[in-house]
């Protein structure tokens, strides 16, 4: 509860004064946190990195929970992945090459010393790779007319090749190479009409936003039929991220001059991702975050969904069929955030949840049923102590960052707990962050897809 301090109206009674300290003390607290989040948001590392050290002094505490769980760690130990060795990268063998021979001149095929002929012995080779830059050029594209000698209105043409956009002056390999650098590289369509003009092509960005525009209509068919061969999975991973939409220019106010006004709002960009055997990433696009965008997109699916906490699942969950499938990694980082203010707790929830994924390090590679057989063996335990240390501690404020850590992950212990029940069930939803991970990298520096009405 917010509470709003009135130094001239404090009350009298002691126990009352003690719930407003309480309750003021929260809230500088919670502020606190905000603003110490803030500061690392935007100046700190990123990296959700702890410091090894740190995480031995938990070891006792946990092994005292987990049990036998000593043993398992020293199996987990032996498997860990080798570092990768430093020098130079191999060149890649499907790199196209350019061969260059430099003879020996014929004034110098004669020995110095004796003045003999000298032979041909060996000879050396080195690899250079290099680079040239991509041009602009016109494919001219000639078609014949044949004509009967006794007919004169008969005339036969040959046919050219079909065009991806009709009447458009630019050819696939252009119109692949301005989607591919505006959504994979994020390089703006006015920066691309910018260097496009430096290699001879003068063309506006109006003109490449028509073109993106419809490019994206011809790809609708495959979008359809990736989608379809998606909702084929039995497990989805799911996760949406913010993305800034700019409406259509409109009129100024009645009555104002100057130009037409864009207006700014915040769209959805969705991301589903299939499983092993429909290896489909496949995004969607809403105009706001309403619990109908992954309703309309999933359909009739049935399965098991790994997404974040959002609410706007619940509906699957509940009237659907829908399997719910938490991410450990959500609940790793609020325990991560609330370290600073509560050190003890905050690792040694790490710790545990660091058990978790050592498990994961040895099932890589293993079959769904004996990943399936190791987490019951060896994660299960870690989690009966996990869940016992939580329900152990006591005095956590519960608007604390630490609270809600430990509310976050007791509201979603059921689903987190899911995953070692199947194994083609992943241990957090990393694939479908992953897949996101390039709009969000885009979203500082690319400017919006298309302009809606």
């Amino acid at each position: 509860m917010k509470t709003t301090l009135d130094l001239a109206k404090l009350p009298d009674d002691p126990e009352k004064l003690k719930e407003l300290v309480v309750d003021m003390a929260v809230q500088m607290q919670r502020l606190q946190e905000q603003l110490r989040l803030a500061l690392r948001g935007r100046f700190g590392r990123k990296a959700e990195s702890v410091d090894p050290a740190q995480m031995a002094l938990f070891q006792k505490q946990i092994d005292e929970y987990v049990g036998k769980m000593v043993e398992a760690s020293a199996k987990l130990e032996a498997v860990a992945v080798a570092p990768e060795g430093h020098g130079r990268r191999q060149q890649p063998l499907n790199l196209a090459k350019q061969l260059e021979h430099y003879p020996l001149p014929d004034d110098q095929k004669t020995c110095p010393d004796c003045k003999k002929p000298l032979k041909k012995i060996g000879q050396e080779t080195r690899n250079i790779l290099e680079h040239v830059p991509s041009s602009v050029f016109v494919r001219v594209q000639t078609n014949e007319k044949w004509g009967c000698p006794c007919c004169q209105d008969k005339v036969v043409t040959s046919e050219l090749p079909a065009q991806p956009i009709a009447r458009c002056l630019a050819g696939e390999g252009l119109l692949a190479h301005v989607v591919v650098s505006k959504y994979a590289d994020h390089l703006p369509l006015h920066r691309q009409a910018q260097i496009l003009g430096r290699q001879g092509l003068d063309v506006n960005r109006s003109t490449l936003c028509g073109w993106t525009a419809q490019v994206a209509e011809l790809l609708e068919p495959l979008h359809t039929a990736m989608k379809a061969e998606l909702l084929k999975s039995k497990v989805i991973h799911g996760d949406d991220t913010p993305v800034s939409v700019l409406d259509r220019p409109e009129d100024p106010p009645p009555g104002e001059g100057g130009k037409k006004r864009r207006k700014a709002r915040q769209g959805r960009v969705w991301v589903w991702v299939g499983d092993k055997l429909h290896p489909h990433t496949v995004f969607d696009y809403t105009p706001n975050r309403k619990r109908e965008g992954p309703l309309d997109f999933l359909g009739s699916w049935k399965g098991f969904l790994q997404a974040d906490a959002y609410p706007g699942y619940e509906t699957l969950y509940k009237e659907r069929g829908v399997v719910e499938v938490a991410c450990w990694a959500h609940a790793r980082r609020k325990f991560f955030d609330a370290q600073d203010t509560d050190q003890a707790r905050g690792q040694a929830a790490l710790a545990f949840i660091g058990r978790l994924y050592q498990v994961e390090a040895q099932a890589k590679g293993l079959s769904p049923k004996e990943r399936q057989a190791l987490r019951q063996k060896e994660a299960l335990p870690v989690l009966k102590a996990f869940r016992a240390w939580m329900d152990a501690q006591v005095l956590v404020l519960p608007k604390s960052a630490m609270g809600l850590a430990f509310q976050y992950a007791l509201r979603q212990w059921a689903a987190l707990c899911r995953y070692v029940q199947d194994g083609d069930l992943a241990i957090d939803n990393n694939a479908a962050e992953n897949a996101l991970r390039g709009v969000a990298i885009g979203r500082n520096y690319a400017e919006s897809p298309i302009m809606l009405s």
